[in-house]
């Protein structure tokens, strides 16, 4: 299994992790070449942060669990013009990033995001879609935005990420981050991706509680009313 390249990039990669020892090899595996990848541990009893760590990734610790948390840990401590995000437990290939990184890097599309289409039996729960597609639904009536899909892979570029003052810190992050994007007048696009079962157990997604709660914190962030944040593209 080839190392991640730890030299200076302009991508990098943030990869939140809890115990997913079992998925780092074949995910680190997957970075495309001169990118760097953040894990961000978020408190794994595995051995997770060793593995990362001898793959040659970056290795973060975010302490308060959280999704969200882990996510925003690692974009702050990013220094590539480009920030992408990605699972860590081997559902999203991140070499599928590639193509989404050119469309920010080309001035196409401010925010890329991937839309997941499941492959194999057991890959996205029937509640899990559920959740997602209500979500889509009140994201279109709260934006106007015709997304099917509030997945983790995407890419966009770091100062704008930052310029979004995120502050939730669960599960409702990533919608808050297409929300507040949708407010600034980004041009969000998204693009089908394959979606493979996971490696490991869910810690939200796989289980009713998990995606209620999920379901809960995003409802949460549907209702910010909109703000002018003097956000540019």
């Amino acid at each position: 299994m080839k190392a991640v390249t730890t030299t200076s990039t302009d991508v990098d990669v943030v990869l939140p992790c809890l115990d997913e020892a079992e998925a780092l090899p074949w995910v680190l595996g997957r970075i495309p070449a001169g990118w760097r990848a953040l894990v961000v541990d978020n408190g794994s009893t595995d051995g997770s942060p060793d593995i990362a760590r001898a793959l040659g990734a970056t290795v973060l610790h975010e302490p308060r669990r959280g999704f969200g948390a882990a996510c925003h840990a690692g974009l702050t401590a990013a220094t590539g013009d480009i920030v992408c995000f990605c699972d860590c437990d081997a559902s999203l290939d991140p070499a599928l990033l590639e193509p989404f990184v050119r469309e920010v890097r080309g001035g196409a599309s401010d925010l890329v995001l991937g839309r997941r289409r499941p492959q194999g039996r057991g890959a996205w729960p029937a509640h899990a879609r559920a959740g997602n597609l209500a979500l889509a639904r009140m994201l279109r009536r709260r934006t106007g935005l015709r997304l099917h899909d509030l997945g983790p892979l995407r890419a966009a570029r770091r100062e704008q990420l930052l310029a979004l003052d995120l502050t939730d810190r669960r599960s409702g992050y990533p919608l808050q981050m297409v929300v507040r994007a949708a407010d600034a007048g980004w041009r969000i696009t998204e693009h089908d991706v394959p979606y493979r079962p996971r490696t490991g157990a869910s810690k939200v997604t796989g289980t009713w509680r998990g995606t209620w709660q999920a379901v809960r914190d995003m409802s949460r962030v549907l209702a910010e009313a909109p703000a002018a944040r003097g956000l540019v593209r």
